[in-house]
């Protein structure tokens, strides 16, 4: 059928959106209408270049017509054909279009989830925008008060981190889960999350902040009274003294092999350096010098 023509039905919608001496007004409405049914003939023929194209206009109608809605769904297609091509750039563009106008209908959920499955397509091509994106997902349920539905997206953002050996962002945002899991009263995964941060410490061979990671938690009574902190009081003890059987005896406690995949791979490697000048240190701060200039 000559109508149902994807490239006819373009060129006739495109015609209703402009204005001339004979059309005062753009017709949005049928405009729209045609440009969804480009859309799907562009999609059935394999078009895709031109089907994103279609959904995009399809998506700028659907806002001219007061469907910040509809325009998000549309948005969201473009995105995944987008991702299909290996446009990465338009890839984020669109979700991240699409997360806007999920906002605009007051719905938290889809704006993270849009944002979320633009960080996924990321992942390998774009990690760095990928992080950005799921640190935004994660962003748009706490400002809605819905932190435990982020969980995933804290766990995926660490593991991007830790695949580009980020180990200190991954840390913190190991501890930024962490804070969240408080705030919805979530503690086993609120102690999870900081044993994950001081193991990430332990692996980048970070002995110090990893001490002070657990010094801070340590702070927070769920912290100071669980398995966890046990856990991780031995882990760091066996670094002040150099032992090492010790240290790769905890790594496959019960309480290690409760975390997350990501994070009991890099225990299981602990330790990841020489650690025998730990055990110098801690014998040097026991043997307090003698101040000559104090003799009192």
């Amino acid at each position: 059928m000559a109508g149902s023509d994807p490239e006819k039905l373009m060129i006739k919608a495109d015609k209703l959106t402009k204005l001339s001496l004979t059309r005062w007004s753009a017709d949005w409405r049928s405009a729209t209408n045609l440009y969804e049914q480009a859309a799907n003939g562009f999609r059935l023929a394999k078009n895709y270049e031109k089907a994103k194209v279609a959904l995009e206009k399809a998506s700028k109608g659907q806002e001219m017509l007061s469907s910040p809605w509809d325009a998000a769904k549309h948005m969201e297609s473009a995105a995944a054909l987008a991702k299909e091509l290996g446009i990465w750039r338009e890839v984020s563009d669109f979700y991240r279009r699409a997360s806007e106008l999920y906002t605009e209908c007051g719905r938290s959920q889809p704006a993270s989830d849009a944002l979320a499955k633009g960080a996924r397509a990321l992942e390998d091509a774009a990690p760095d925008e990928a992080i950005q994106m799921y640190t935004d997902a994660c962003g748009t349920l706490e400002e809605d008060g819905k932190e435990q539905m982020a969980f995933d997206l804290y766990r995926a953002a660490t593991s991007v981190y830790i695949k580009l050996e980020k180990y200190t962002d991954a840390a913190t945002f190991l501890l930024r889960w962490g804070l969240a899991a408080n705030n919805c009263n979530a503690t086993n995964s609120q102690c999870k999350a900081y044993l994950s941060a001081i193991i990430v410490y332990l692996y980048a061979h970070d002995f110090k902040q990893a001490e002070k990671c657990y010094n801070d938690c340590s702070q927070i009574d769920a912290f100071l009274s669980s398995d966890q902190n046990r856990c991780a009081s031995k882990i760091l003890s066996a670094y002040a003294e150099g032992d090492v059987e010790e240290i790769k005896r905890l790594a496959q406690s019960s309480t290690i092999s409760n975390l997350d995949h990501v994070i009991i791979r890099l225990a299981r490697k602990l330790p990841t350096g020489d650690i025998s000048a730990l055990k110098n240190e801690a014998a040097n701060d026991q043997e307090e010098p003698l101040d000559e200039d104090d003799l009192t």
